[in-house]
């Protein structure tokens, strides 16, 4: 017999309500109004990420050039294909604390926390160790050019060593989402981009004692930010006695519980997995992008650099959506969760195509923080960018979909969907059309693919088997987590 979706018997549903004062739950009051309270924090946490890299690569390309900013390009690409995996457990966690905070289950919450605490420690160690022996090969392989490699390397190896500190932030952040804090995540980000951006021109210029690093000076300063950002928030999260902390009695429930393990990796593999795919996808489009040259390549990055900016509202509303239909599943509010999607999807649209509209109207602009004057790439990204980022729209509305479906259990089909659009249709795209339309076919493979799994994701959600999942949660016959 299937597990209710209750996880385990609640353990005194006064105190729980006690203990969680405070912090938000989504089974109740406006949909709108929560949807808009929490989906703003995330959104400024993203974008302050995002500044964070913007700023950083403004360091990279401005005074260290486009070789530099090529070989950026490339690693961050690498990097985020080799931690896609480990950030679907932390998604797959984040549902599953969200369905037991849903059902009062706070005793069930915390063990996930530890579990997930210890799991993804240890991964994150593999995966940088990993990194670092495959860094070259891999760069190599995606044809990067000879005047970027050898900035690259250095530049992804210190990224890798950074892995510890990067998942565990990353971790703590969504746990705390998955309360429906949104605010905390914020306030320390906030911290951690301050910190890196302070440390960028330090390392790459050397100040006093502190030698000239150059590109690996700028991954150095990431490295500490996160390593401050995190300590910081953990310290502050047992000072406030946050809910979600684990108590010295409590510690046992760092060691890892491998039922916890198997659902979390049962679910966590194939949302990561979507990740990977973007991530394979983004590789296999800068591999095309590699052989029109460093030019090329350096208007690319600056593209994909804005692009990230119009991405914020799909991913941070995506981000709520998931928490919020994970509370509403354990809490068994069915009749919330269609309208959660509707207005989601309303205003991750309306919000994606101001964020798209704005960047363009800044034109010239936005692409010189970037690049020097006189630059070749100057001209080439401001083709670029308008056909890549009006994609950014279509994916608002798919992204909202696939994290819906993910919170209640579905997985397989939006990976299928991913897969068959933004990594085998895109590329074949380009590929194809490579030799009639140059550039231009990988430029315009972003917004044919993203239409297509639009079109693929729309009618899954509307006649797909997720409604069946969706009644069985209904009816408390399911544990989709």
């Amino acid at each position: 017999m299937r597990e209710s979706v209750l996880c385990y018997p609640p353990r005194g549903p006064h105190e729980f309500v006690h203990t969680m004062e405070g912090y938000r739950s989504f089974t109740e009051g406006s949909v709108s109004r929560g949807l808009i309270q929490f989906a703003l924090p995330i959104l400024y946490t993203n974008v302050l990420q995002s500044l964070n890299g913007s700023v950083n690569s403004m360091w990279v390309g401005h005074f260290l050039g486009e070789s530099a900013l090529t070989a950026t390009s490339n690693a961050n690409l690498v990097l985020f294909l080799l931690v896609g995996a480990a950030f679907g457990i932390v998604m797959a966690a984040t549902i599953r604390v969200g369905q037991c905070i849903g059902a009062k289950d706070l005793g069930e919450a915390k063990r996930v926390v530890g579990t997930g605490a210890t799991f993804l420690m240890a991964v994150s160690i593999c995966m940088g160790i990993g990194g670092l022996m495959v860094s070259r090969a891999v760069l190599m392989a995606m044809e990067t050019p000879s005047s970027a490699l050898p900035l690259a390397v250095p530049y992804m190896q210190v990224m890798f060593l950074s892995m510890p500190f990067l998942y565990m932030y990353v971790f703590v952040m969504s746990m705390l989402n998955a309360a429906g804090d949104s605010r905390t995540p914020l306030y320390f980000m906030l911290l951690t981009v301050a910190v890196d951006i302070g440390l960028n021109p330090v390392f790459i210029f050397g100040v006093g004692f502190i030698p000239r690093l150059g590109i690996t000076g700028s991954a150095l300063a990431t490295c500490v930010a996160q390593g401050i950002g995190l300590v910081a928030l953990i310290i502050y999260l047992y000072s406030r006695q946050h809910p979600l902390r684990l108590r010295r009695h409590e510690f046992g429930m760092l060691r890892v519980d491998w039922s916890i393990v198997h659902r979390l990796v049962l679910k966590g593999v194939p949302i990561g997995t979507q990740i990977l795919v973007l991530s394979m996808s983004g590789i296999l489009m800068i591999t095309l992008v590699n052989r029109f040259g460093v030019d090329t390549t350096a208007a690319f990055g600056t593209a994909i650099q804005l692009w990230t900016y119009t991405l914020m509202p799909a991913i941070s509303m995506g981000a709520a959506v998931s928490s919020m239909v994970a509370q509403n599943v354990g809490a068994q509010n069915r009749h919330r969760v269609s309208s959660i999607v509707r207005t989601s999807v309303v205003l991750c649209t309306l919000l994606t195509g101001t964020f798209v509209l704005v960047i363009q109207l800044l034109d010239s602009q936005a692409y010189s923080l970037f690049l020097p004057s006189g630059s070749h790439a100057l001209d080439l990204a401001r083709h670029v960018y308008p056909i890549v980022a009006w994609s950014s729209v279509f994916l608002a509305i798919s992204t909202v979909l696939f994290n819906a479906m993910s919170a209640t259990g579905t997985v397989i089909a939006p990976l299928l969907i991913q897969t068959l659009t933004f990594l085998v249709a895109r590329f074949l795209f380009a590929e194809i059309l490579l030799d009639r339309w140059q550039a231009d076919a990988i430029w315009w493979s972003f917004p044919t693919s993203s239409a297509l799994a639009v079109v693929f994701i729309v009618l899954y959600y509307k006649y797909g088997e997720w409604w069946l999942t969706r009644k069985a949660v209904a009816a408390k016959s399911l544990d989709v987590l």
